[in-house]
């Protein structure tokens, strides 16, 4: 006998479950998947103890005949793909024919089913890849797959499963990833036979966004370049994670994990997010099938792209337009509010579920004790109301500055905007700084002014740093940074590493205004500095230079430039504890309304924070 054999079915069954069933979540995916492929508009998973003792699905589908509920648990059958062109043009979530009989292969499986359109259902029941046992069975148009002890027979996997808790958390990431793919379909998740989690269909990508981020003010974007379209639901740049766990990304209506447009999303902030902070909020890529492979993953969670560095730009400079704008202030939420939340309401209930009462629809009850659970931990601030439904390019009204609508719809070139609305994103219309009446100054480091609303209090070097980078960075654009020649060269020490990345980058230095030429191999002469940054040290802004340039790593968007930027409008700006005059502060508040981000320091401190006169009135008892 030769030494290489074929494996048997049983062997193979296990090897691919083992790589696209990593745990309960993994069956839960799979299952979803196949409903919404069967064109479900109505999915409820239930799970016990996390899913490791039961998992089941339930969709309003098509249902499959007998015969095709038996053939759907062989490997490699599908009704995805028929041809190798197919392949390139996938349309579903499924298209392998590996889930079911992967499935089977671990776990006690009980498929029942029944085609639309048929008096007579199916059940098909499989343990551990035995032969099926098939037996006619009612029910209601659809399909209902339970999965019970999952890895039964393979305990060595079984152990491996984490807690009741996690494994549940991970289940509710994959009914949530899903509920953001399909805003049309409505998903129920219960938890050891609890309603936990409910989406009830809605109109929109932005109502589901809404819906799930309960306690989050997100800004929507809608933006086109080529034939890719985008559109995103985003947080302010202070809601920003360490990690990218709060980054939702979507490639055709399909949940993905990818880094790399993560950080895309990340650089289209700009310098006002650190390096490893992501935003909060979803984003939706949507490009014609073949240029994306989804085919390069076995649990489908990964994609590559043809034009992988053209998706990264468009993403970054889209996206960047439009949060400059729509991210003008910070969120100016009441400063003094608790950090934990009131329980919310539900909203957006469809038409008919709103008629019902909790006594003839238990599930509205359920519904708003899921609402509770996914505010835990949330935000006190209000989220805005719905948007209005987007109006074709030729006929987008104008802002109107002063509107107190729903929705301010904006247009710049083939980008469209629509930002929250007035009472929420206060004030977030041209001219809101200079409108505001200078006060005074607090410890030489606050800026008091009185707006129509309320007192505001402005970080002066925050609010200064944000002007400088702005005049940096259009001046570098533009090539057009004026340099102040110094009487006398300034020699400045430094390792031999950062002496080498200054030369490396001398054209790029040099249209930043600063001269300096290498004096050996520790030492440079600094001949001039920006004009701009007169209040800076010209040792100090080199020292940064070189420490942002050898920092900068591969970021995409303005390379290491925003990073060098936004160092040198530190130092060149206005300090904590300078004087301010009447006139420098309102010079200063009237250059805020000229500036991008003009909310947040190029490092993402917000600039201005608002105490409304109400609030105020309350804490004196008035």
């Amino acid at each position: 006998m030769g030494r290489i054999q074929k494996l048997s079915d049983e062997l193979a069954n296990q090897i691919a479950a083992g790589e696209v069933v990593e745990r309960p979540a993994s069956v839960v995916k799979e299952l979803i998947e196949n409903a919404l492929d069967a064109g479900a508009t109505r999915v409820t998973v239930d799970v016990e103890q996390g899913g490791s003792v039961l998992v089941r699905v339930t969709d309003d589908g098509d249902g499959m005949t007998s015969d095709d509920a038996v053939l759907a648990l062989e490997r490699h059958a599908t009704s995805k793909i028929t041809k190798l062109d197919d392949l390139f043009r996938l349309g579903t979530f499924g298209f392998r024919g590996e889930a079911l009989p992967s499935i089977a292969s671990v776990a006690r499986l009980l498929l029942r089913t029944r085609p639309r359109g048929s008096d007579e259902g199916c059940e098909v029941e499989v343990a551990g890849g035995r032969p099926p046992v098939v037996r006619p069975a009612g029910g209601a148009t659809g399909t209902t797959i339970e999965v019970r002890d999952l890895f039964f027979n393979v305990p060595a996997r079984r152990k491996f499963l984490k807690a009741t808790a996690t494994e549940s958390a991970h289940v509710g990431d994959v009914l949530l990833g899903a509920a953001l793919a399909r805003p049309d379909v409505t998903f129920t998740l219960s938890r050891d036979r609890r309603v936990v989690r409910e989406y009830l269909r809605v109109g929109t990508r932005a109502e589901r966004a809404r819906a799930a981020s309960t306690g989050e003010n997100l800004a929507h974007v809608v933006a086109e370049r080529g034939p890719l379209r985008l559109e995103a639901m985003v947080a302010a740049p202070e809601r920003a994670r360490s990690g990218a766990t709060g980054l939702a990304l979507l490639v055709n209506g399909r949940p993905v994990r990818d880094r790399v447009l993560a950080r895309a999303v990340a650089h289209a902030y700009g310098s006002v997010l650190e390096g490893g902070r992501y935003p909060v909020g979803v984003v939706w890529l949507d490009l014609p099938a073949e240029l994306v492979d989804i085919n390069v993953h076995p649990q489908k969670a990964e994609v590559r792209f043809t034009d992988a560095r053209g998706v990264f730009d468009a993403i970054t400079r889209e996206l960047h337009g439009a949060l400059a704008r729509a991210f003008g202030l910070p969120d100016l939420g009441n400063p003094f509010a608790h950090a934990r939340p009131a329980a919310p309401t539900l909203q957006r209930l469809d038409a008919t579920a709103a008629r019902l009462d909790a006594a003839t629809h238990p599930a509205l009850g359920a519904a708003a004790a899921t609402a509770r659970d996914l505010a835990a931990g949330g935000d006190p601030r209000p989220g805005p109301s719905a948007l209005a439904t987007e109006l074709p390019p030729t006929t987008l009204p104008r802002p109107d500055p002063m509107s107190t609508g729903p929705v301010t719809l904006l247009r710049a070139d083939n980008l469209f905007i629509a930002e929250a609305p007035a009472s929420t994103t206060l004030f977030n219309r041209p001219g809101l700084y200079a409108k505001l009446r200078f006060v005074g100054q607090m410890r030489g480091t606050f800026l008091v002014c009185e707006g129509d609303d309320g007192l505001y209090v402005l970080d002066q070097h925050a609010a200064a740093e944000r002007v400088t980078f702005d005049r940096l960075r259009r001046a570098f654009a533009s090539r057009s940074i004026a340099t102040q020649r110094l009487l006398v060269p300034e020699l400045v020490e430094l390792p031999p590493s950062d002496v080498a990345v200054l030369e490396e980058h001398a054209a790029d230095v040099t249209r930043m205004g600063v001269e300096v030429r290498a004096v050996g191999d520790a030492a440079v002469a600094v001949h001039g500095v920006p004009a701009i940054l007169a209040r800076a040290e010209p040792a100090r802004v080199v020292e940064d230079l070189a420490s942002e340039l050898s920092r900068a790593g591969g970021r995409a968007f303005g390379g290491a430039v925003d990073l060098v930027l936004a160092t040198m409008a530190c130092h060149g700006s206005i300090r904590a504890g300078d004087a301010v005059s009447p006139e420098e502060a309102r010079a200063l508040l009237a250059a805020l309304d000229e500036v991008d981000f003009a909310g947040h320091c190029p490092h993402g401190r917000p600039v201005v924070m608002r105490l409304g006169w109400t609030e105020l009135e309350r804490r004196v008892g008035r």
